[in-house]
C-alpha cells in the first residue's frame, strides 16, 4: 500500500482515542502542548504522559516512524507551520446556542482552514501524480461514497466527466459492486469514507481490486479496513466543531484531495480538457443572461424582500 498521507497532529486527534490506553495517553500529551513535545526528550515525554520510554518508542513505531527522534521531528515540523498561522489555533471549536453569527463564522473558518492545512501538509504528491496518470489513461473510473463522502464523490465525478474522463459515481451499493466487478487492469476505483469502516465502500474497493483495477481510498484513518484494501491511500485531517461531527467536517479535506487529483488529470490531458471545457461552457451559455445594465437593474428589482 502506498501514498499514505495526513498531518501527524491531525492523525493523533483522530486515531489517538482508538489506541490502547498507554499509547492514547502519549497522544493526548502531545496534542495538549505540541510545541513542548517537539523539544522534549523521550524521557521527558514518558514522564509527562505517565508511561515509559519503551512505550514512547512503541507509540512512534505504531505511527510508522523508525523511532522517537523521527516522531519529534514530525511534531516540530507541524508546530512550525502552525506558528505561521497562530490566529487559527487559538479559536475553540465550541459553538454555543447564544453565540453571535460572527463568532460562529470565525470558528468554522478556523476549523476548516486547520483541517485543509493539515491534510495538505501530509499529502504525498507522488501518489497524487500516480493516481492522476492512471485516471488520465483509464478505460473506466468508478467512484463510491455514502453520506457526506458521497457528496465529495459526486462532485469529483462531475468534474472528471466534464473533461471527458469515462467516470461514474455510484450511490447504490448493488450498482457499485456490479460495476466494480466489470473493472480490470487499467481502470481505477475510488472509495471515500471518513471512518474507513463503511462496509459498502470496503466491499466495492475489494471487488475492484480482485479484478486488477487500481484502488484508491480517501479516509481519515490510515490504518482502517478501507485503507488495507487500497493500492493508494490519501488521509484527510478533520477538526470538529459543535454541530459538525468528524464525518461532516471531513468534506473540505476530501474535496482538497480530489480537486488536486482533478487538476493533475487536466494537466495531463490539456488539449482534450481545454476543448471539452470550451464546448460545455458554450452549451449552457444560452441559459445565462448577458451582463448588461438592464439585466442588473431587473435582477435588483425582482429580488425578493
Amino acid at each position: 500500500m502506498t501514498g499514505e498521507s495526513g498531518g501527524l497532529l491531525g492523525r493523533l486527534r483522530i486515531e489517538g482515542p482508538t489506541m490502547p490506553e498507554a499509547l492514547a495517553k502519549i497522544a493526548e500529551t502531545i496534542l495538549a502542548d505540541p510545541e513542548t513535545a517537539a523539544h522534549a526528550s523521550i524521557v521527558d515525554l514518558a514522564e509527562r504522559s505517565g508511561t515509559s520510554t519503551a512505550t514512547v518508542t512503541r507509540f512512534s513505531r505504531a505511527l510508522g516512524f523508525k523511532g522517537y527522534a523521527n516522531l519529534r521531528v514530525a511534531v516540530a515540523t507541524e508546530t512550525g507551520r502552525a506558528e505561521q498561522a497562530r490566529w487559527e489555533t487559538d479559536i475553540s471549536g465550541d459553538i454555543h446556542p447564544g453565540d453571535q453569527t460572527e463568532k460562529v463564522l470565525d470558528i468554522i473558518t478556523a476549523a476548516d482552514t486547520r483541517a485543509i492545512q493539515a491534510t495538505a501538509s501530509g499529502l504525498d504528491t507522488d501518489a497524487i501524480e500516480r493516481v492522476a496518470a492512471a485516471i488520465a489513461g483509464a478505460g473506466r473510473v468508478e467512484i463510491f461514497g455514502l453520506g457526506s463522502s458521497g457528496t465529495a464523490g459526486s462532485e469529483m465525478a462531475f468534474r472528471l466527466e466534464r473533461i471527458r474522463v469515462p467516470v461514474r459515481y455510484r450511490a447504490d451499493t448493488h450498482t457499485a459492486l456490479t460495476n466494480a466487478a466489470l473493472l480490470g487492469p487499467g481502470d481505477v476505483a475510488i472509495a471515500l469514507s471518513h471512518s474507513g469502516r463503511t462496509r459498502e465502500a470496503i466491499e466495492m474497493l475489494a471487488e475492484a481490486a480482485d479484478h486488477g483495477a487500481m484502488t484508491v481510498a480517501v479516509t481519515s484513518f490510515a490504518r482502517s479496513p478501507l485503507a488495507e484494501v487500497a493500492d493508494v491511500v490519501f488521509t484527510t485531517s478533520v477538526h470538529e466543531t459543535t454541530f459538525r461531527l468528524a464525518a461532516l467536517s471531513a468534506l473540505h479535506s476530501q474535496l482538497l484531495i480530489l480537486d488536486l487529483i482533478y487538476v493533475a488529470v487536466a494537466q495531463r490531458t490539456y488539449e482534450r480538457t481545454a476543448e471539452a471545457l470550451e464546448l460545455t461552457v458554450r452549451a449552457v451559455d444560452a441559459h445565462r443572461l448577458p451582463d448588461t445594465p438592464a439585466n442588473r437593474k431587473r435582477a435588483r428589482r425582482d429580488k425578493p424582500l
